[in-house]
């Protein structure tokens, strides 16, 4: 049984809508974590979609075309792993998903009254960080497995564009394949 699933989740996650958007989300870590090494404390943000990703953050276009250039290269090359990375929003939703359930688990079957809720409290919070304990890794595992993809197979970069919207830059990155 577990086989089977495990055959439809591959199947589903590679159609070909969500096949791209796993693709453009693991370029767009790439890009991310090799700008962050060429511009350290710089605040930066992604959004992947299946046409492509944006970049939020002030760095400069001929930067974001060389680390999305040198991202697709390295993935290609093998090293996958740059698909992952550790402030994606899987993590958060994986912490948050995690801890909540938890923090709710630990207050299944508190009495009524509110005293019975209130000393329970410290079981909820003690359950909610081991859910956070586990979380992190899970979460890795989540985008490596589900979220994104470090195979770039035929992807490429069709277009690279930016706009300013006040203060901050933003990057649009458009891909094919």
């Amino acid at each position: 049984m577990l086989e089977s699933l495990t055959t439809s989740l591959d199947s589903f996650l590679n159609t070909p809508v969500l096949s791209r958007i796993r693709r453009n989300h693991g370029l767009e870590h790439a890009t991310l974590t090799i700008l962050a090494q060429r511009f350290p404390g710089v605040p930066m943000a992604g959004h992947s979609t299946a046409a492509g990703f944006r970049l939020m953050g002030n760095v400069p276009t001929e930067a974001v075309q060389a680390a999305v250039e040198e991202g697709l290269r390295r993935m290609q090359g093998g090293e996958a792993k740059l698909a992952v990375h550790p402030n994606c929003g899987t993590n958060f939703v994986t912490a948050g998903t995690l801890s909540g359930l938890a923090g709710a688990a630990a207050m299944f079957g508190a009495g009524r009254r509110t005293r019975d809720k209130v000393e329970r409290i410290p079981v909820a919070i003690l359950m909610a960080t081991l859910a956070l304990i586990a979380a992190y890794p899970l979460g890795l595992k989540v985008q490596e497995k589900v979220t994104t993809s470090g195979k770039p197979g035929t992807l490429q970069v069709s277009k690279i564009t930016k706009t300013q919207r006040g203060s901050m830059t933003i990057h649009q990155v458009l891909t094919q394949g």
